[in-house]
């Protein structure tokens, strides 16, 4: 028995010191040191010997088990740092790994775009927070608790006061808090409702705008955004405007845009119709200015509100809003 565990200790230390890569090293481990190894299966014949041998033959064989694993760490720490020379060799002639670039998603896409568009009209970009005072979402723009446009909404309360913001026009309160005229802003950021469909989700998207200085009229309002809308969805679009109602802005409209699709012939995106609805818009109430300190005699302006989805789906022909969520990369690489 002390024969045989000598001759395999040194088989296996000769074995050990040939090897090169790791794949060659969890071999060695299995026919050696594991529950079925040469090492295992002689140790286990300890028991037939006599009680004399018995002591001996076992204390050999730890000695021989403990040595060969301490030189089996050895061996996989020189074979995982590098040091064989199997380990260290590299293959020049192999295509090099190609590195994936990332991108901005489309919405970030159109922020940006529209930033850049009103920007360039003179509007500074503001940001406000996702978690906003009752009274900021909603009594400061003109919209008290028993107001129907609360309805409007579905809300999302996290408190009695507290909720997550319906639109991004509570930063016109807080900048006019803050500012006396003349104010020229755009907020872009994240609304939350309860609704969701194919056009609709709980998170989406807008850009808020605000524009107040003395002597701003309607015609001002007109003139802004169908520059704007021109310059998104070109120049030979046309426009059109519609009376409606927003509780912080009189008189209001919301502005139509001719089908991207058809082009004002009539189909399935447009109900038939030839139009797209593609924003809200006003001139911002008196009632409002009395929140923010503002003398409605001597100042006017007006304030107009979009869906970044809404914009990226006419954009590009984006038929589901849920797609821009659903990390697809299929189509998120489109872009």
């Amino acid at each position: 028995m002390k024969e045989q565990l000598l001759k395999l200790e040194k088989k296996a230390f000769e074995e050990l010191q040939a090897i090169r890569a790791d794949y060659e090293l969890e071999n060695f481990r299995i026919r050696f040191l594991g529950k079925k190894g040469l090492l295992t299966s002689l140790m286990k014949k300890i028991g037939n010997l006599s009680p004399d041998e018995r002591p001996r033959i076992g204390k050999l064989a730890n000695i021989a088990r403990n040595n060969l694993l301490k030189f089996f760490e050895e061996t996989r720490e020189r074979i995982l740092s590098g040091d064989s020379d199997e380990g260290s060799f590299q293959d020049v002639t192999l295509p090099g790994r190609e590195q994936a670039l990332g991108h901005f998603h489309p919405i970030t896409l159109m922020i940006k775009e529209v930033c850049r568009i009103f920007y360039g009209m003179g509007f500074r970009v503001v940001k406000g927070p996702d978690v906003e005072l009752d009274y900021y979402n909603f009594e400061a723009l003109n919209i008290p608790r028993d107001h129907p446009a609360r309805d409007m909404q579905d809300t999302f309360y996290i408190s009695q006061n507290v909720v997550l913001r319906t639109h991004t026009s509570p930063i016109q309160i807080r900048i006019m808090e803050n500012q006396k005229p003349p104010v020229s802003i755009i907020a872009p950021g994240k609304v939350y409702r309860r609704d969701s469909d194919v056009s609709h989700t709980p998170m989406f998207h807008q850009v808020e705008g605000l524009l107040v200085d003395k002597h701003v009229t309607f015609g001002d309002l007109k003139g802004t955004l169908i520059s704007f809308l021109h310059r998104m969805f070109g120049a030979e679009t046309r426009i059109r405007f519609r009376p409606s109602f927003f509780p912080f802005t009189e008189p209001s409209a919301e502005i139509d845009i001719e089908c991207v699709i058809c082009r004002g012939k009539g189909c399935r995106t447009c109900s038939h119709t030839g139009w797209l609805e593609i924003l809200g818009a006003g001139m911002v109430d008196p009632e409002v200015y009395g929140f923010v300190d503002y003398d409605p005699e001597v100042y006017s302006g007006f304030a107009f509100g979009m869906g970044i989805e809404r914009i990226a789906m006419l954009r590009y022909g984006i038929n589901d809003i849920q797609l821009f969520f659903k990390n697809d990369m299929r189509f998120l690489s489109q872009f």
